[in-house]
């Protein structure tokens, strides 16, 4: 990928393509079915499965069955030998959809990682090792844009929430995840290579995907992960202030309220209740 395309914009053009790239995830089409892809051009799809298990379909270009290796591999869903063209062709276009895609400067994170929190958006990404953890804070759709190889070492992605499926990782050449805690949907342009850990999104990939001693599981397509529960206030007498707004239990006066007033268990803000 051109680093000048990635990297930043120069028109007010590329700025408006970027601002509604950003708001979207990729439409992944027949290809979102898969847990794991092998896409690989010319019928060369390759997935080997050892001492893993895998919650979803599985899938390789390859219209031999044995392309699909399972060695102590437990996967729930389907084996698909070879893919339609409609899933090769789901793949491709979102692929290229990532890889023409812009993050401005602001948006460029370099190194490890570790110890960084993010909210959602486009960030590119160098291809030093990652390690330590990366967090992803609030509700929306990060995409991850990685100019060369994505690896990680001990590298753990974690979220509030259930939010694996709304996170992409567009990776320009292979993608090495070892003894990590990872999440999202990774599209890469070479071989995906998964040793130890977890891995809860989708392995998709332009070659071979190994995986060895992970669990995996995959997103499901049509099925948008669930809203983080809201944390419960508990409203009755004597309670005491709480680190929520349990919606307007003052009723917009605030001596009508019970725990509002500084009160504590035993001796509450208003003892009598509300008598108004």
């Amino acid at each position: 990928m051109n680093s000048c395309q990635k990297y930043f914009s120069v028109c007010a053009l590329a700025l408006l393509t970027q601002a509604a790239f950003a708001q979207s995830a990729p439409n992944l089409g027949a290809a979102s079915n898969f847990a794991v892809l092998s896409a690989a051009p010319n019928g060369g799809g390759a997935v080997t499965c050892t001492d893993s298990a895998i919650s979803g379909d599985v899938g390789s270009s390859s219209s031999v069955p044995a392309s699909i290796t399972q060695t102590r591999c437990t996967i729930s869903g389907a084996l698909v030998t070879p893919v339609s063209q409609a899933v090769l062709d789901g793949f491709n276009n979102a692929y290229n959809t990532l890889n023409a895609g812009t993050c401005d400067s602001a948006h460029t994170l370099t190194g490890t990682l570790a110890g960084v929190t993010l909210s959602p958006g486009v960030y590119c990404v160098d291809s030093v090792a990652k390690t330590g953890t990366l967090t992803l804070s609030g509700s929306g759709t990060w995409i991850f844009l990685v100019d060369g190889a994505l690896t990680g070492t001990n590298f753990s992605v974690v979220a509030a929430g259930t939010q694996a499926c709304n996170v992409y990782w567009q990776v320009d050449a292979a993608a090495t995840m070892t003894t990590s805690d990872f999440i999202g949907t990774i599209l890469a342009g070479a071989a995906i290579t998964v040793t130890g850990g977890t891995f809860n999104g989708d392995a998709l990939a332009r070659a071979a995907v190994t995986l060895t001693g992970v669990s995996v599981t995959g997103c499901v397509a049509g099925v948008s992960n669930p809203a983080p529960k809201k944390l419960a206030c508990n409203q009755g007498v004597g309670n005491g202030p709480e680190s929520c707004d349990p919606g307007n239990s003052n009723q917009g006066n605030p001596f009508r309220s019970n725990d509002e007033q500084g009160g504590v268990p035993g001796n509450p803000g208003r003892k009598g209740g509300n008598k108004k």
